[in-house]
């Protein structure tokens, strides 16, 4: 990677306009382009993209009286409050949206060309369009890249390395996405999948018994555990190790961390059951997976 982004992510952001109604910050390094986004309350602004690289917009905060987000063949969304959601447009999309502030809106743009990120040395691309999701493992590691970059506190492999995880974590969940919409008939309420997903991520580290889980979304082990895989594709087990490994994939990428440390730090008592677990879920073993961001 070169210290300076390729000419087309400076030829291609996103249009915003008036241009003079927002505050624009931008930072190029290491082939990539961030910018970060303030709008006053009441002042109304649209805003247009589409480009040969991906689009991840992180809302930090941002509360409209009125708007619109669309993204080409993808349903028109008028969500009101946008705080803690992300947008993810693919490349070569039309994306549009207008806003009209309640609050002040914060948010941030992320310019990247992920066709080569791909572990097994073939060009994959992510072409699964979402406009406001919630997805913590995917916001944590934007977060991540956008302040390395940003504060230009880090070498270039290891910003390869966390833009290589980013990539994977929006493959899994543009998958994860895809098998919910077509398994979620009689499969668990959003307020039972979030409920349950919150949970798990918050106890990645633990083993959760089926009864927990039941219990928090007030059903029977075996009713939940039918909902639970019509809903998800998997049962709650295998989704619980696939959250595990995508963690454990963000933690490989911090050259420092051990590959028996991120195993224990995720409740595996032996690296062995570790990389099994991890090559089962990806392919590779964790020391495969690390050595390709080297």
């Amino acid at each position: 990677m070169s210290a300076t982004p390729p000419a087309y992510l400076f030829g291609r952001t996103v249009e915003i306009s008036p241009i003079d109604a927002v505050k624009r910050h931008s930072t190029g390094r290491y082939e990539m382009l961030i910018e970060s986004i303030y709008v006053p309350a009441q002042m109304r602004i649209e805003c247009r993209f589409r480009a040969p690289s991906n689009l991840l917009v992180m809302y930090d905060d941002g509360i409209r009286c009125d708007g619109e987000t669309s993204i080409d063949h993808l349903a028109r969304s008028k969500l009101r409050n946008l705080a803690n959601k992300l947008t993810f447009v693919p490349a070569n999309r039309a994306f549009n949206e207008w806003h009209e502030p309640r609050t002040a809106m914060r948010f941030s743009y992320l310019y990247l060309d992920l066709r080569r990120f791909d572990g097994s040395g073939h060009e994959t691309t992510i072409n699964i369009p979402r406009t406001f999701f919630d997805d913590s493992v995917v916001w944590d590691t934007a977060t991540k890249l956008r302040d390395v970059v940003t504060n230009g506190r880090a070498d270039k492999s290891y910003v390869a390395a966390l833009t290589n995880v980013l990539a994977h974590e929006l493959l899994r969940s543009g998958k994860e996405m895809s098998q919910h919409s077509s398994v979620s008939r009689g499969g668990l309420a959003t307020w039972q999948m979030r409920a349950v997903t919150r949970h798990i991520e918050e106890h990645l580290h633990e083993r959760t018994p089926l009864v927990t889980l039941a219990k928090l979304v007030r059903l029977s082990p075996s009713h939940f555990c039918r909902a639970f895989r019509r809903s998800f594709g998997i049962p709650p087990h295998e989704y619980h190790i696939r959250r595990r490994v995508e963690k454990a994939k963000t933690l490989l990428a911090e050259r420092e961390a051990s590959v028996t440390g991120v195993g224990f730090a995720l409740g595996y008592s032996h690296t062995s059951s570790f990389s099994v677990a991890f090559r089962k879920i990806t392919g590779q073993t964790p020391v495969e997976f690390r050595r390709d961001f080297t």
